[in-house]
This record gives structure tokens, sequence and C-alpha cells, in this order.
């Protein structure tokens, strides 16, 4: 029997082409000439001032916290239901995190919660566009300026996903992409930081490049470069570049196969959720999203762990995904206990992801379904 993974890396055609290019190029090294295609073609794309590329959407969100001088004492205000990455890049500058719950629907942070979170410490709020779908950022963006605070989007799953006509990522003054080998658009480790507010571009240059204005002697605008500020080493190779330019070349035959993915499990699974008492994605009419996952959400724990086992048994695999960071021994570091997120505690023990990549057949679609559909006429 074959195996279906729950996710699996693809290529579109032209990665060991430019790959190849590039290494006869010998643009091996970060921001050469195959990078700046990817900004260029990214920046154009969306409509963003400045994109920069990162070796993961780790690093762009650590330049963000640098770009906003995060320090010891100040407070961001992030979901507990992401991956731990959000949350680490402030924490690393000494930052507080503190949790808000999420909304039961499109499973991203409620809004509604914010206004009560906010203190005098607080210096920023990091919505994540869950399975990319939009978080209501209309309502973030006005608490943000009415509280002077910065708005960060961790837009890793997001990728071309829009909210009322506009691309994620791009409303808040900094947002991050994710290029993990299980993003819509992948180079195996790689992220990017869209710079939104101009006034960030200069200084992130020099972050990205070690701390040095390095990227400004390149351009030939000064006749050697030194130290100018804190930094590090954010900058992907260009083998990786060229291989994630072949996918952002493919992005609208890349959505277009993962849309088809989304919708036929939706199409197929709608009829049948209320029977089984379990519940679809939520995608809100006004958002575009960016087809990157699709999960189920079942009655209790012990019937996802049970499901999970039936599947196993049958070749499929599938798996839950994030634990509450409040609950977390270093969420609870911060403060965190049991019952201060409770959307967030209930949908982490529920929550279940269906094999998603974009190779994955309609054949390999009806056998995940028919082994659900076994599933409850056992349990019936």
């Amino acid at each position: 029997m074959t195996q279906i993974p729950f996710s699996r890396p693809f290529t579109v055609g032209k990665e060991f082409q430019y790959i190849q290019q590039t290494i006869e190029n010998m643009d091996l090294s970060g921001d050469g000439a195959i990078t700046h295609k990817c900004h260029q073609l990214l920046e154009e794309s969306l409509g963003v001032p400045k994109i920069l590329l990162t070796t993961s959407c780790t690093h762009a969100l650590e330049m963000a916290a640098l770009l906003l001088n995060i320090k010891p004492g100040d407070e961001v205000i992030v979901p507990s239901f992401t991956f731990v990455s959000t949350v680490n890049a402030f924490v690393l500058r000494g930052a507080k995190p503190v949790f808000i719950d999420i909304r039961p629907d499109t499973l991203n942070l409620n809004e509604e919660k914010l206004e009560s979170l906010i203190t005098p410490r607080t210096q920023a709020i990091i919505p994540v566009h869950y399975a990319g779908v939009a978080c209501e950022m209309d309502a973030i963006l006005d608490i943000a300026k009415g509280d002077n605070l910065a708005v960060i989007e961790d837009n890793a799953h997001g990728l071309f996903a829009r909210y009322k006509g506009k691309y994620l990522g791009t409303m808040g003054c900094l947002g991050t992409q994710s290029f993990h080998e299980t993003k819509n658009f992948t180079c195996g480790e790689g992220g990017a930081l869209l710079i939104n507010d101009p006034q960030y571009i200069e200084r992130a240059e020099i972050i990205r490049e070690k701390g040095t204005n390095r990227s400004r002697f390149y351009r030939g605008q000064v006749d050697k470069y030194s130290w100018m500020d804190i930094g590090s080493s954010y900058l992907p190779s260009g083998i990786l570049a060229a291989f994630l330019y072949a996918q952002l070349e493919a992005r609208e035959q890349i959505q277009h196969k993962r849309q088809r993915i989304w919708e036929y499990y939706y199409r197929n699974l709608r009829d049948r959720a209320t029977q089984w008492g379990i519940r679809l994605p939520v995608v809100p009419e006004y958002c575009e999203q960016a087809y990157h996952m699709f999960y189920i959400l079942l009655p209790s724990y012990e019937e996802r762990k049970a499901l999970i086992s039936h599947f196993k048994e049958r070749g499929i695999s599938s798996v839950f995904h994030y634990l509450p960071l409040h609950l977390s021994k270093m969420g609870q570091d911060f403060g965190g206990k049991e019952g201060d997120c409770p959307v967030t505690e209930s949908v982490s023990d529920r929550l279940l992801r269906l094999p998603f990549y974009n190779s994955l057949t309609e054949a390999d679609q009806r056998r995940v379904i028919a082994a659900m559909e076994e599933f409850y006429a056992a349990r019936s």
C-alpha cells in the first residue's frame, strides 16, 4: 500500500536550471543577482517598498524585533496558538510575551481581547494569519494606531492571500514570510522581511549585513563599509534564492493546484461534517486565502487520537498542530496558566491537519475521505 505523507517537498521545473546558472555565475553568497530577482518579483507583486530575503521566517521576525528596538521590560501581544518563533524573536530581546486567545472561527488572534491586554509597556502586536486566512486587520490596526503600537504580521502561512483586497503581510509596519519546505513556496529553509514603512529600510539592510553598511558599499554609495549597528548574518545563499525564484515564477500554477486540493476536501467533506460532528475551516467572504492547509476540528482529543491511529493503519499521515504556548514550560515562566486562553486550549486538543501538498492527487484524497467514512461508520 502506497503511503500518503502529510507533506512532501516539490519542484516546479526550473529549480535545477537556476541553481546551475547560479553556480556557473559563482553567485553563491547572499544578495547576488538571483536574490535581487526574488526581491524585485515580490516587491512588484505585493506592492511593498522593500523586501529582503532571510535565512528563515524566524530570522525575519528577529530582524523585526531589532528594528523596533525591543528591550527588556517591553511587552508584545502574541497569540498563544502559533509557532514558537513568533514569540522567541521578541523574548531574545528581553520582551515579555503577553498571550492572547484566538477566535473560534478563523483561529486567528481575537481582536476583541486586545485592548484589555495593552499596558504602558506594550510595544507591538503580532497577528499570525493562521492557515493563510487573514486576521481582522482593520480592527487590529485601529487599536494599534490608537495606542501608538507597532504591528508585525507573521504571514508564514499566507503569501499572496488577501484581506479586503490587500495582501497579507503588507498592512503592518513589517511583515514576515516563510519558505520552509512545508510552505506553498519553498527553498527548504528561508524567509523574507516585508518592510512596509520606508523608515526601516536603511537600518534593516545594516542589521541583515552583520551590522555593517555593506549594501550601500556594493551599490557604490560609500567607498568603504564599516560596523554601524548591531546585526547578524541573515542572508540566504544564492543557491537557495535560485530554488525559490523558480517557485515564485510558478506562483499561479502552484496556487491553482493548492486551491484544487483544498476545494476537493471542502466539497467532499462539507455535507458529512455535521453528521460526523466535525468542523471544517472558516474563511470569511472578504478573505482570499492562501490554500496553505486543510484542517478539521474534532469533538474531542480522544476522537482525534483515534482518527490519527485509524489513518496510520491505512498508510495515511495526519498531524495536529500548535500546543498552547502559554502552557509550555517557557510560557508558564512568563505567567501563563491553564484557562488563560480557553479557545486555544480547546482547539489545540481537537485540530487535525489532513495530507496537503502540491502533488497530492484526487485518488489520494479519495483514500483519505474513504478512511474517514470507514472510521465514522464504525462509530455510528
